[in-house]
């Protein structure tokens, strides 16, 4: 059993590129900071940022809390719906959802991912 304190947390990021079929425009550049992985990785938490661009982020087989330390984005989700977060803001997407992420600039996030059992 573990207690983790983000802020005491003293790991590099790691790049992870956002897969090339995922990208719609731009270089959306992303680096992961892991800060705790449970059991069999089924359940995951940290930081991840990202530089502008335009890609696809599906939550296949997981659920993830989001929220958003800096900059701002636009997440479109299908039916044309968009949302704008921005920092200070908190959110959930469901498993199944398939959204489109707008960053202009930059954006920051504090995220916990739970897998949904396929």
């Amino acid at each position: 059993m573990r207690f983790i304190k983000f802020a005491d947390q003293k790991t590099d990021p790691v790049d992870r590129p956002v897969a090339t079929e995922d990208i719609i425009d731009g270089s959306p550049d992303q680096r992961v900071w892991s800060h705790f992985v449970g059991a069999n990785e089924t359940f995951k938490s940290g930081m991840w940022d990202c530089a502008a661009g335009v890609f696809r982020g599906p939550m296949n087989d997981q659920i993830e809390f989001c929220h958003i330390l800096e900059g701002e984005a636009r997440i479109e989700i299908p039916g044309g719906e968009s949302f704008t977060v921005k920092a200070g803001d908190s959110f959930v997407m469901d498993n199944g959802l398939q959204p489109i992420w707008h960053v202009a600039k930059y954006v920051r996030k504090h995220y916990v991912i739970c897998s949904v059992p396929a």
